[in-house]
């Protein structure tokens, strides 16, 4: 996607949240092109939600569908939330309970030569220091996020820096493309085109540190009681479902595979939460006991 940022009316996007809620559902993902910077092209200005003024501001709108979630039981999940300052003030309402502990952050690169040329903030030296800061705000925070390999001009020097980040950071869930030409990109014109078969082989490189540093994530949380959402459950879980917990997005991170409940009364309903025990880890997926 190409052209200026457009921030939606924070009272249309309110009304919206409201009339998915009062539908039933039970998880609600906050995503655009650039979730951070929701209001920076209208200054901010006032709107209007409930006859009461908000500001169109990533805290105000993430803190009042917050509210409003927890009126319904239900989850809110931040996606794409690039790495400004301003992303602090909502890990406080992670660490309230009004949010999920859970950001989808787009890093793409830790070299700052290499950010540069994508014509990206921070560094990965700066963006280690807001991990760590956002994690002692939130010890449970999980976070996502997305890289490139093979950019134009990437040394191995630089994408060994990206691989030395991915284990000091330890990301909890990463993804990792192979850069390709993207018609009409700025990035096509830049000098020292890195060989296809060459960001093939280091995006390989990349997800084998990554699955390395999420393993070991999942493997720590065997024992742990957690909350999950039901996705599917044949025959009322029976036999057993499929959902996830707070740091599973749909579609792009694990899910917790849920074993027949402890108790024959027990039932499983899509859509619904249950309580269950973690009992092991299987390569992006978790094995839970519902009780």
């Amino acid at each position: 996607m190409r052209g200026d940022l457009v921030s939606r009316p924070i009272g249309d996007v309110l009304k919206e949240a409201q009339a998915l809620f009062d539908g039933g559902i039970k998880e609600l993902l906050v995503i655009s092109q650039d979730t951070s910077a929701y209001g920076v092209d209208v200054k901010y200005r006032t709107g209007f939600w409930n006859g009461q003024p908000i500001k169109t501001r990533l805290f105000e709108l993430a803190q009042a569908i917050g509210q409003m979630a927890q009126r319904y039981g239900a989850w809110v999940r931040l996606h794409y939330v690039y790495p400004y300052p301003n992303v602090d003030d909502v890990l406080p309402l992670m660490a309230s309970g009004l949010l999920l502990p859970y950001l989808d952050v787009p890093f793409q690169h830790s070299h700052p030569d290499v950010l540069k040329r994508m014509k990206r903030p921070a560094s990965g030296e700066k963006n280690l220091q807001r991990i760590d800061r956002w994690r002692q705000m939130c010890p449970e925070l999980v976070i996502r996020s997305t890289f490139i390999a093979g950019f134009p001009g990437e040394t191995e020097e630089e994408f060994a820096d990206l691989l030395d980040f991915m284990r000091e950071a330890r990301i909890d869930r990463a993804g990792c493309f192979a850069y390709s030409p993207v018609r009409g990109a700025s990035a096509n014109d830049l000098p020292n085109r890195v060989p296809e078969a060459l960001s093939q082989e280091r995006r390989s490189r990349f997800m084998a540190v990554a699955q390395e540093v999420s393993a070991a994530k999942l493997q720590r949380r065997v024992g742990a009681i957690m909350q999950v959402l039901i996705d599917h459950a044949p025959g009322l879980g029976k036999k057993g479902g499929l959902g996830r917990s707070y740091a599973d997005a749909p579609e792009i991170d694990g899910v917790i595979k849920l074993l027949a409940p402890e108790k024959i009364s027990k039932t499983l309903k899509v859509g619904e939460f249950t309580k269950a025990r973690i009992v092991a880890a299987q390569g992006h997926d978790l094995v839970a006991q519902p009780f």
